[in-house]
């Protein structure tokens, strides 16, 4: 009785190991899209994948470029971190289908040096990316689809999102790669 007793903490802690506190947003529903590679991308190969969406567009002068540059700064933190990397997957959705074709988003990711095997650019019809775009991510608004927000938006394995984290907030790598961190421990 007393050996059972000492084991408690430890399974206590085991259990906490395996789930994250960061809260559930919204689910994202399944899709299917056109990748950089002009092949048909089904959110079925996220499952069981914690993954980071933005949404971006290949001719935009403004946030784009930046926000792009901080998703290839934060596929290189979690490169040199290691571990559940090969859990992990970046993808970013294109907000003007009708300009950015699978050979701009291959030239786009190309510029960026993404490293197309874990971050996928992904296009498809008008209709499929706004309904991802204002009914399931709420970072954008139908009345101006090139209008879009700079956040990127933390989904778990189960295609729930749990965080959005503002990209031009200097701190916000580090947090969300810690956030990264603790859903690829949760059991999906």
């Amino acid at each position: 009785m007393t050996r059972w007793l000492l084991l408690l903490p430890a399974f206590a802690l085991t259990g906490c190991a395996l789930h994250s506190s960061l809260p559930e947003m919204g689910s994202v529903p399944a899709f299917t899209l056109t990748d950089q590679d002009g092949r048909t991308f089904s959110s079925a190969a996220l499952q069981g994948k914690v993954w980071v969406a933005d949404f971006i567009f290949t001719n935009c002068t403004g946030p784009c470029p930046r926000l792009t540059a901080q998703m290839r700064h934060l596929q290189n933190i979690l490169l040199h971190r290691g571990g559940a990397s090969d859990r992990v997957r970046l993808v970013s959705i294109t907000v003007d289908p009708g300009h950015d074709t699978p050979q701009a988003l291959q030239e786009y990711a190309r510029r960026f040096r993404a490293d197309t095997r874990r971050w996928s650019f992904l296009t498809g019809s008008a209709a499929g990316i706004r309904q991802l775009t204002v009914d399931t991510f709420h970072v954008n608004t139908a009345a101006d689809p090139l209008e879009h927000s700079t956040r990127f938006v933390l989904v778990d394995g189960r295609g729930r999102i749990r965080g959005y984290y503002e990209s031009t907030d200097a701190t916000v790598l580090e947090r969300l790669a810690d956030d990264i961190g603790s859903l690829s421990k949760e059991v999906f």
